[in-house]
Parts: structure tokens; sequence; C-alpha cells
């Protein structure tokens, strides 16, 4: 955990226990100028940059990783997911829509950070070879195969990642294909993955939680 996370943590824990004017504040997901956060357990909203809540929390600042808020006159930098109350929980994870209408959620791959795109009609997590470079992915061991897409047909490698995190939840030994060209520009998040979850949309959030 760097130095910013555990500010983060420990600031979240100073929230939690200030006295009656506390606040349990949760950074669910994060886009350009805005985030999306949970406030004392109640509904997810929408923050853009320099806007109020009723509870007196305004958002300065968006990062990659994080945001800044003011919190009752206190400036407080927290990570995604930091400043939780409860202890004991399922498992879950939340995607939200993009710009491009699609939900979209932050995880990692053998610890390595990557944005996925969900898709329920995948059968794999499914990677370009691009991602699966940058992520440390001998792929080229796997086992090749042809695979139909949107735009032909692409060369493949079937592989197994150790571990995929999304949120709370974390599967291990997951199968997933690496596409070779241009045939995929993202990572998709497929049902290798999520036919391990419940899966629950309200509107432009999608909770994930974990079955077994």
């Amino acid at each position: 955990m760097d130095r910013r996370h555990r500010v983060a943590s420990i600031i979240a824990g100073l929230i939690v226990s200030t006295g009656a004017l506390a606040l349990d504040v949760n950074v669910v997901g994060l886009f350009p100028n805005k985030a999306v956060v949970q406030i004392d357990g109640g509904a997810l909203q929408t923050l853009s940059v320099g806007q109020k809540t009723r509870e007196g929390i305004v958002l300065l600042s968006v990062e990659p990783d994080g945001a800044t808020f003011d919190i009752q006159g206190q400036r407080m930098a927290l990570g995604l997911g930091h400043a939780r109350m409860q202890s004991t929980r399922v498992a879950s994870a939340m995607a939200i829509v993009d710009e491009r209408g699609h939900f979209v959620a932050d995880g990692q791959i053998n610890g390595v950070p990557i944005r996925f795109t969900i898709d329920t009609g995948a059968t794999f997590i499914s990677l370009p070879a691009s991602e699966a470079r940058r992520l440390g992915l001998d792929y080229l061991n796997g086992r090749k195969a042809m695979m139909e897409t949107a735009n032909g047909v692409a060369t493949a490698y079937r592989v197994r990642l150790d571990a995929v995190r999304l949120g709370d939840l974390t599967v291990n030994n997951v199968d997933a294909v690496v596409m070779e060209g241009d045939s995929l520009p993202v990572a998709l998040l497929g049902m290798s993955f999520l036919n391990r979850m419940d899966i629950r949309r309200e509107g432009q959030i999608m909770t994930l939680t974990k079955r077994y």
C-alpha cells in the first residue's frame, strides 16, 4: 500500500470515529471530473468537481486512483473503496456506465491495475495483446486458437490468470483469451469471471456479488 493510500485509510478511520458529525464516505467509481460516492450507506451519488452534497461534502478534484473532498471543512484524499465503516460484509464490486454507454470497472489482474468493460456475452475474460504484454503475461505459450470477432477471424491464445480482482472480489485461476491484432480494443470481463457472481443492475450502476 503506497503512502497516499495509507493516509487515506487513516483519514477514513478518523471520519468514522470523530463524533456525532462523523460520516462514512465510500468512493465507488471515478471518471474525468466526476466521482461516484456512497455516504453513510445511502444511495449512490455522482458528483461533479465543485458540487456539494446535502451533508456538506464537496468534490474538489479527481485523480486516477482516488478523489479529494472537502468534508465538513476538512480537506481529505480518499482512494477507491476507502472510508468503509462496515468491517463484515458480503464481497461485492460495482461497475458504472461510461461515456460510451458501457459498464466499466477498475480492477486488477495478477496485482496489476486494469480497466474492464463488462461483457456478459463474452465466454472468457478477453484481453488485447498489448494489454497482455503490459500485464506481463507470457500468452504466446498458451493454447493457440482462431476466434470469430466482429472484425473477422483473429488469432487468440488461451491462458489462465492467477488472480482477478474487482472491488472486494477476488477470483483465482480464471480462464482468459488474449487476442492479437486490432480485433479487440478494450479488456472484456467475461463469463469466466462473471459466472461466479450475482449481477444486479439499477440504472447506471451494476453490482456484482460473489456467489462462490
